[in-house]
């Protein structure tokens, strides 16, 4: 399998400037393989994007800390995730992947390297097998430890999940708004119906993240600015962003992360708004304790 780079050596600097103890809540690193192998059954094979790289690219976007994901390129092995976490100095927390019959010794364990909840990952392409029966039953036992669960799927299967979701006892973040089409505009069905689930389930939040991949305009990304202010408007302490590098799959439209956070003062217009989204929200998840 051929290896992939999906970032930018040199991203641009942001025009507009982060508040103080901003969070970027959606980052990935890849390896080093060397030293963390991807999984056999990883459907990409990115080049390495180390704990440094990370760090260098959010001082330079003028963040001040990280939640790091894990990727799916590595599987259930959380090293590389927990390594990142460990060298960030106390600037980072993290996500896991985790078998479902995970023990509670090795989730007291992921909780003392930094993590802070699970996710799991609906999306066909990327996974083989997503058993919601046993993610609910490791979703109960994170419960205890505070965790949350963070769902990635795509704007078809929402209906489908609704029972799966509404099982789960903790907060859910949903990444990247359900992945909904955009070109179905701000009333569209995958958006009205993104919303409705908001409307009536209070432990579920979003990533309103994901512009380089959901607008296919491009920058400046006015279709995705037009549909995701409302949301945060109208969600302003159930939102968290991300820029998502080192943006997983998407080697034919490789963004650049300065230019996605002067998306950031066009979706949430106020300061209070951009404090509540980039400091608060992610400081109850992932800094709480």
């Amino acid at each position: 399998m051929a290896r992939s780079k999906t970032w930018v050596d040199f991203p641009s600097k942001p025009n507009w400037v982060p508040p103080p103890g901003a969070v970027d809540a959606h980052v990935h690193v890849f390896g080093p393989e060397a030293e963390f192998p991807f999984s056999p059954l990883a459907k990409y094979h990115p080049e390495d994007a180390t704990p440094e790289m990370l760090f260098a690219l959010r001082d330079h976007l003028g963040f001040s800390r990280n939640v790091i994901v894990q990727a799916s390129c590595h599987g259930t092995d959380n090293a590389a995730t927990l390594s990142a976490i460990a060298r960030s100095a106390g600037r980072a927390r993290g996500v896991a992947v985790v078998d479902p019959d995970i023990s509670l010794d090795e989730l007291r364990r992921l909780h003392a390297g930094g993590i802070r909840g699970i996710r799991f990952n609906f999306l066909k392409r990327l996974v083989d097998n997503a058993p919601k029966d046993k993610f609910i039953e490791v979703a109960k036992r994170i419960a205890p430890l505070g965790w949350h669960v963070v769902v990635y799927f795509e704007a078809d299967s929402l209906a489908e999940l609704i029972p799966f979701l509404e099982a789960i006892p903790t907060t859910i973040v949903v990444d990247h708004l359900g992945r909904p089409d955009l070109t179905q505009g701000p009333e569209g069905v995958d958006i009205t119906a993104f919303k409705a689930l908001l409307d009536t389930h209070p432990n579920i939040w979003a990533k309103v993240s994901g512009a380089e991949r959901l607008s296919l305009d491009g920058p400046p990304f006015d279709n995705f600015i037009n549909i995701v202010r409302p949301i945060v408007e109208r969600y302003p302490d159930r939102i968290l962003w991300g820029t998502d590098w080192p943006h997983p799959n998407m080697e034919h439209r490789v963004p650049d992360d300065g230019t996605l956070v002067d998306v950031l003062p066009r979706i949430a217009v106020t300061q209070e708004l951009q404090h509540k989204l980039l400091v608060a929200n992610p400081e109850r998840l992932y800094w709480a304790d």
